[in-house]
């Protein structure tokens, strides 16, 4: 198993290139093809947003202003993915099959959580960025609506390109269905890592023995670690630090949190580890 697609999802804004250093590096290690895929908003929409719905004059200006404030986010985005294509010597991908690892851009307008979402559920991976709206609310958008529109993993970057990716790997495991999709979708990875460490929280030897064994016929060996949560802190504060202890550069895990279902991802420990981790994190739903 390995990737053979990604898209990045190239915003423009201040993790843009986080994104496609990421992406695009991830494209040459496996061989594949990455798409840069940039959604650009449409002004009209936001004005009428803005109103609440209700008719108002679209000032001229006000449309004029935002475009060019479009345009040159678009213009960002396209050079910041255009450079790491050059700096990854990544062909130009005309049409599939490409037997070397390749690129390509593509841009859209309308609502991004959507249409990333949509053009997410055909690739094998998707890289997003980590962004300051992520760290201040409950939820991105369109990390929200990736994960739970496409069915496809996502590969979380902080707002730096980490100098290395699945070379040491945390796999959080609850033995959950969420769990186990996250540890096949990471599989590429966890196979060519050098350590790979199952944490878990007071589970035992008898629950992780069958983790150990799925991954063993796949060629990988791994460490085990438990840890007692401290009632003060909470679940993802826990699992970063036991993340951070082992050296670990990718943490795999799937949606850990609490009811309702609204909250299954981005409540609890998965929301937090969304807003405050420091390393790739590789999720599924």
């Amino acid at each position: 198993m390995t990737y053979r697609t990604i898209l990045a999802a190239a915003s423009g804004g201040r993790v843009n290139e986080s994104v496609v250093e990421v992406a695009c590096s991830l494209a040459q290690r496996f061989n594949a093809y990455v798409e840069g895929f940039h959604v650009k908003v449409d002004p009209v929409e936001i004005l009428v947003a803005a109103s609440g719905g209700f008719a108002m004059p679209i000032y001229g200006q006000w449309v004029d202003q935002m475009t060019n404030d479009i345009a040159l986010e678009t213009a960002k985005a396209k050079a910041a993915f255009e450079a790491a294509v050059l700096r990854h010597r990544l062909a130009t991908a005309h049409s599939p099959p490409c037997k070397t690892a390749s690129a390509s851009w593509q841009e859209v307008t309308g609502d991004a959580g959507v249409l990333v979402a949509r053009r997410a559920r055909l690739f094998d991976l998707i890289v997003l960025g980590q962004s300051g709206r992520v760290a201040k609310l409950p939820s991105s958008d369109t990390i929200e609506q990736t994960l739970l529109g496409s069915g496809r993993p996502v590969l979380l970057t902080p707002a730096t390109a980490p100098q290395s990716i699945g070379d040491s790997i945390a796999l959080a495991w609850n033995d959950t269905p969420a769990a186990v999709k996250a540890m096949v979708a990471a599989l590429p990875f966890l196979t060519t890592a050098r350590q790979v460490t199952v944490i878990t929280v007071n589970r035992g030897t008898d629950a992780i023995q069958p983790v150990t064994d799925y991954l063993a016929w796949h060629g990988v060996t791994v460490k085990t670690r438990e840890f007692q949560k401290i009632a003060h802190t909470g679940w993802g504060a826990h699992l970063l630090s036991e993340t951070h202890a082992i050296g670990a550069d990718l943490l795999v895990m799937g949606g850990f949190g609490h009811a309702p279902w609204r909250e299954e991802i981005f409540g609890g420990a998965t929301q937090e580890i969304i807003a405050t981790a420091a390393l790739p994190v590789l999720l599924t739903h």
